[in-house]
């Protein structure tokens, strides 16, 4: 076991006052911490990229699972009270001061690697975009997200929450809702619920199809969710029918498998 300072004193000694521009919210709870770890498959040598680590709550988590982790923070207060952590932990974890939306994230170490975060509310939709379009880098991500944001993830064909977010991240990745966290869990509590899910990469895609022309169907039906697909796809020049979708039908009804099909349908136009 290594003897660390509390995280409360850690945050008092560095005046690290979360601030809302970087969207933060610190998770302090040890256990929580841990079980973020657990639910991630961290385990012995494991290779882990943290985002926006804060005074190092899970950070802690990780390490003491057996990671070597790389944590990345624009927030240079924090970059100070990792420097302890950094200390009792020799050549386990490396500090990258910088903007992670800014930062390639696979150059940062060899995989293969894992990205585990509680993410700052922010950046966080930003961040998972762009990581997907790099997917296959990671073994995994273990994220936390506004609960919004898990459940549009997670959404399934007919619900409200399906969206263009959850065509392409279950198109990539299989989404696993892992469990939701309370507000008081936080310093400061948040205003709303905070849950974490894992995305693990598919071999293969759900099904074949060209990103821009996924994104640009995508964006053209459920930028008009409201509207039959008739509508909100006119502009496309797409024969619906043959491709086997009703006219009649909104964005939110259509499976991954009836966009992709759709996507490639444009991309041979």
């Amino acid at each position: 076991m290594v003897d660390l300072q509390p995280l409360r004193e850690v945050i008092r000694a560095h005046g690290l006052d979360a601030r809302k521009s970087l969207g933060q919210h610190f998770l302090l709870d040890t256990n929580l911490c841990a079980r973020i770890a657990r639910v991630a498959g961290v385990s012995e040598g494991c290779r882990v990229i943290e985002v926006g680590p804060g005074p190092g709550g899970l950070t802690r988590a990780l390490l003491a699972a057996g990671a070597k982790v790389t944590a990345v923070e624009m927030d240079r207060r924090c970059i100070a009270a990792l420097g302890d952590l950094a200390e009792a932990y020799p050549g386990r974890l490396t500090l990258i001061e910088g903007n992670a939306l800014e930062t390639d994230l696979p150059a940062l170490t060899p995989g293969p690697r894992r990205i585990v975060s509680n993410l700052p509310y922010n950046i966080s939709t930003p961040l998972l975009l762009r990581w997907l379009t790099e997917i296959n880098a990671y073994q995994s991500l273990t994220l936390m997200f506004q609960k919004e944001v898990a459940d549009r993830l997670t959404a399934r064909p007919g619900s409200k929450t399906y969206g263009r977010l959850s065509v392409i991240t279950q198109w990539l990745t299989e989404v696993r809702y892992e469990f939701n966290l309370d507000k008081r869990a936080f310093t400061p509590p948040p205003k709303v619920t905070s849950t974490v899910v894992t995305l693990t990469p598919r071999a293969a895609p759900l099904a074949p199809a060209p990103r821009k022309a996924l994104e640009t169907v995508t964006a053209a039906a459920f930028g008009q969710r409201r509207k039959m697909l008739r509508q909100s796809l006119k502009g496309l020049g797409l024969n619906l029918e043959s491709l086997g979708v009703a006219p009649t039908a909104r964005a939110e009804t259509l499976t991954v498998e009836q966009f992709c099909a759709l996507a490639r349908a444009l991309a041979a136009t």
